[in-house]
C-alpha cells in the first residue's frame, strides 16, 4: 500500500468515536502486545481490524525485515554517509559475531567496554583521585547525543547510584558552566569531555573554561579529564593521557551512542554491574525487534501507531508523557532521537519526499503536565497523540499509596482522552449547579470536552536499568522503522550543518574582526543593535 492511501483509510473512520470500538469485549486485549515484561496497549486509537491489517501491509512492503536484517549484519545502510549503523553492537552480549567490511567488531566493543569498567570501578572505589582525594563529582561535558542520552539515564536511574554525584553541562551559554562549578572543589571533580571528533564548538569552548577554572587550583588539569573521542592526537594536545581516551566507531551515531564511552559517566554513578543490566535490556529489544512477527512485534507496532497518526490522520505532534518523574529527560531524549532522524524532506534517493516526514515530539512528566499542556489536548482545536508510560510500582517504601494517585492519574487521562465529555452532560452538570437559560448554556459548553483523541499505554513493573534499557531500544527501533517505511535515511543529520557554519563565520564579525556587509540586512540590524549595548 502507498502512504498517500492512508489518508483514504483515515477520512474513513475520522467521525467514528474511538468508545465505540470497544463494543467489541475483546478489543482491549486484541490490540494490546506484550514482551518479557511490557505491556503496550493500543487499544485506545482508532485502528481497526483493517486499518491494522493494512499498516502492517505497509511495514511488509516496505522491506522493514529486509532493512532490519541488514543493519543488524553490518551493511552501509546509512547511505549518504556510506556508514553501517551499528549502535545495538554496543549492547551485544560477549560471544556475538558482527562483521562490518568483513571484520568482527564485537572484540573492540568488548574491550573497550572492559576498559571503561575499569576506570569506573577505579573512580568509584577511590583507586583514581583527584589531586585532592577521592572523586566527589564527575562532570560530563557534551551536547546533543553527547548529553541527552546520558543525562536522562543518570536522572532515571536515581535509585541505584552508589558512586560520585554526576553533572552534566551542554549549553555554550556560560551560565551553565559557571553554576556548575561554582559548587564544585577542583581537587575533587573529574571532567569528563564527550565528542567523537574532539572538535564540536559548544564542548570544546566548555572543555576548555573547566580546565582553565581547574588550573587555578590544580597543578595538573589534564589529569582530572577523561575524554569520549575518536581523535587521540587532538585529546592528547589537551592534556588527556590515552588510557583516560574510550573512542567509538563511526558505525555509532551520536544520538544512538549512550550504550557505549558516551555512557560513561553513567556507569560511574551506578557501577558496571548496573550497566551491564541496562544493556541486557537493550540487547532483549534487539532480539525481541528480530524475531517476534511483524503483528507482535512491539517497536513495529509503535512505529505504525505514528506512522496512522501522522500520515494517516494527519496530527502534526505526538506527546510523550511518562509517569515517571525520573524520566523527565525522556521525552526530549526522544525529541532529538525522532526528529533528527526523521525530521527529512528527501527520500533516500534525494528526491522529494511525496508525504510528511516525522512528527513533532514533545511531552513533560505527568502529573506536572496536567497543570500545564493537558488543558490543549483535551480541549484544543489541534489533536495530539499521547503516549503514556508508567510504572506498576514505584522505588520509594513507605510511600505506596502516594504511588497509587500517580497511576490512577495517568489512567484516568488516557480514559478522559477518549471518553470526553458531551453537551448534554455538560448542561447536567451545570444545572445541577443551579444556572439555568443562556447562562447554562453558556457554562456548559466550556465543560464539553471533546474525546476521541487517540493515545497508548506503556507498563512495565519497575523502572530498573534493565528496563530503561529495553523502553529506549524500543524507541530507537520505533524510529527506525518509521524511517524505512517513510524511504529515508534516519541516521544522518544534514540539518545542523548550516546553521553552525553560519554560527562560525558570524563570530569575527561579533568580534569586530570582520565586517557585516555580507550579511542580509536583518543580521546586520541585529548585529548593530547588539553592539549598542
Amino acid at each position: 500500500m502507498d502512504l498517500t492511501k492512508l489518508s483514504a483509510l483515515a477520512d474513513r473512520v475520522k467521525d467514528r468515536r474511538i468508545l465505540s470500538l470497544f463494543d467489541d469485549p475483546e478489543r482491549a486485549s486484541r490490540y494490546a502486545r506484550s514482551f518479557d515484561g511490557l505491556y503496550f496497549d493500543f487499544s485506545k486509537t482508532n485502528i481497526d481490524d483493517e486499518t491494522l491489517t493494512a499498516l502492517l501491509a505497509l511495514a511488509d512492503g516496505a522491506g522493514v525485515e529486509a532493512r532490519r536484517d541488514a543493519m543488524f549484519a553490518g551493511a552501509r545502510i546509512n547511505e549518504t554517509e556510506d556508514r553501517a549503523v551499528l549502535h545495538t553492537a554496543l549492547r551485544a552480549p560477549e560471544g556475538t559475531v558482527i562483521e562490518v567490511d568483513g571484520q568482527d567488531v564485537i572484540a573492540e566493543v568488548i574491550g573497550t567496554r572492559n576498559r571503561m569498567a575499569g576506570f569506573a570501578d577505579a573512580v568509584r572505589k577511590g583507586r583514581f583521585t583527584g589531586q585532592g582525594g577521592v572523586i566527589t563529582d564527575v562532570v560530563n561535558i557534551g551536547i546533543g547525543g553527547s548529553d541527552l542520552g546520558p543525562v536522562m539515564g543518570v536522572k532515571a536511574l536515581r535509585p541505584y547510584h552508589d558512586g560520585p554525584r554526576v553533572h552534566f553541562v551542554s549549553n555554550v551559554d556560560g551560565a551553565h558552566i559557571t553554576d556548575l562549578l561554582a559548587g564544585l572543589d577542583a581537587e575533587t571533580t573529574l571532567f569528563i569531555v564527550a565528542s567523537k571528533t574532539f572538535t564540536t564548538n559548544e564542548t570544546m569552548v566548555n572543555a576548555v573554561t573547566a580546565r582553565d577554572w581547574m588550573a587555578k587550583t590544580v597543578a595538573d588539569p589534564g589529569a582530572q579529564f577523561a575524554a569520549l573521542s575518536t581523535e587521540e592526537d587532538k585529546t592528547s594536545e589537551f592534556g588527556i593521557a590515552s588510557e583516560r581516551v574510550f573512542g567509538f566507531e563511526d558505525w555509532v551515531g551520536g544520538r544512538y551512542s549512550m550504550w557505549g564511552p558516551i555512557g560513561l559517566s553513567l556507569m560511574i554513578a551506578i557501577g558496571p554491574d548496573r550497566f551491564d543490566e541496562f544493556l541486557s535490556g537493550g540487547a532483549a529489544m534487539d532480539a525481541h525487534f528480530r524475531q517476534a512477527p511483524l503483528a507482535d512485534n512491539l517497536p513495529v507496532l509503535l512505529a505504525l501507531v505514528g506512522i496512522w497518526h501522522h500520515q494517516g490522520m494527519g496530527y502534526a505532534t505526538r506527546a510523550v508523557l511518562p509517569y515517571e518523574q525520573r524520566l523527565e529527560r525522556l521525552p526530549a531524549y526522544l525529541q532529538q532521537l525522532e526528529m533528527e532522524s526523521n525530521g527529512k524532506r528527501v527520500a533516500m534517493d534525494g528526491s522529494d519526499l511525496p508525504c510528511k516526514s516525522g512528527p513533532i515530539v514533545w511531552g513533560e512528566p505527568g502529573t506536572n503536565g496536567q497543570h500545564a499542556f493537558y488543558q490543549l489536548i483535551h480541549q484544543g482545536t489541534d489533536i495530539v497523540p499521547c503516549e503514556f508510560m508508567v510504572g506498576a510500582r514505584g522505588h520509594e517504601p513507605g510511600l505506596d499509596h502516594q504511588h497509587r494517585i500517580l497511576v490512577s492519574n495517568c489512567l484516568a487521562q488516557s480514559k478522559a482522552l477518549m471518553k470526553g465529555r458531551t453537551l448534554e452532560q455538560a448542561r447536567q452538570r451545570m444545572a445541577d449547579r443551579g444556572y439555568e437559560g443562556a447562562e447554562l448554556e453558556r457554562q456548559a459548553r466550556h465543560r464539553v470536552f471533546p474525546g476521541n483523541r487517540p493515545s497508548t499505554m506503556l507498563i512495565y513493573e519497575c523502572l530498573t536499568p534493565y528496563v530503561l534499557g529495553q523502553i529506549v531500544a524500543l524507541y530507537e527501533h520505533r524510529v527506525f522503522v518509521e524511517g524505512v517505511i517513510l524511504g529515508i535515511n534516519s541516521f544522518d543529520q544534514w540539518g545542523v550543518e548550516l546553521g553552525k557554519e553560519l554560527a562560525l563565520a558570524l563570530q569575527p564579525v561579533l568580534d569586530g574582526e570582520k565586517s557585516a556587509a555580507d550579511s542580509d540586512g536583518s543580521t546586520r540590524a541585529l548585529i548593530d543593535v547588539i553592539r549598542s549595548y
